[in-house]
């Protein structure tokens, strides 16, 4: 079973994280079932544990918070559907497997924009989601930052729907500069964050 909640409005990113890390616990010690939180951020610069400080070309765009997940800098803001998925892996991945996990998860959301009729996929050495823009350029869409405890997952995965990508210019997005990110929209996919909501919870069962 798995619990979904889907949050309103432009959520705070410290008041996500909280929100999110309070449910954590509630998992880790069986209160509630494996959650799935869809939300969209405030603008927002985040840093993961593996980030570099030359990576953060304007500091003073947005806010800059140091997380705990894993990866370098990336942005949140409208437009973007954050998905964070608390999932006990002691239960659902018998060989409590985090890079089976991942992969899991870049499944998940190809098969979510395969759906769209959007050709997604992995490259090797670079964790996100993949697609081709307009320019026919390999372009990231998805990116992927995790934490576990307990075995219990957290933090997880932003998909670009239609934010501003300009917004990205303030960082070195998860440490690559020679690739462009993108977006739903940016490659001509016009669709509301309820109707890609529905998509994911019904592309779920068939990867978990």
């Amino acid at each position: 079973m798995v619990k979904w909640i889907t949050l309103p409005g432009l959520v705070d990113y410290q008041d996500g994280i909280k929100i999110m890390e309070d449910q954590l616990l509630r998992v880790i010690n069986s209160i509630e079932p494996n959650t799935i939180f869809l939300l969209e951020h405030k603008e927002v610069y985040t840093a993961g544990t593996s980030h570099n400080r030359e990576e953060l070309l304007k500091p003073n765009l947005f806010p800059v918070i140091y997380t705990g997940r894993g990866g370098k800098f990336t942005y949140h803001g409208p437009g973007q559907r954050v998905i964070y998925p608390i999932i006990n892996l002691d239960v659902t991945n018998k060989d409590k497997d985090l890079k089976l996990y991942i992969t899991q998860l870049e499944k998940w959301i190809i098969l979510a924009l395969t759906e769209l009729g959007v050709k997604a996929f992995t490259i090797q050495g670079k964790v996100g989601i993949w697609v081709k823009n307009r320019q026919n350029i390999e372009s990231k869409i998805g990116a992927i930052g995790i934490r576990v405890r307990k075995w219990v997952t957290y933090h997880g995965i932003a998909v670009n729907i239609n934010p501003n990508l300009n917004n990205y210019s303030g960082i070195i997005p998860c440490g690559i500069n020679d690739f462009p990110i993108t977006s739903l929209e940016d490659i001509g996919i016009n669709i509301s964050m309820t109707e890609f909501d529905i998509i994911l919870k019904k592309k779920f069962i068939e990867i978990f």
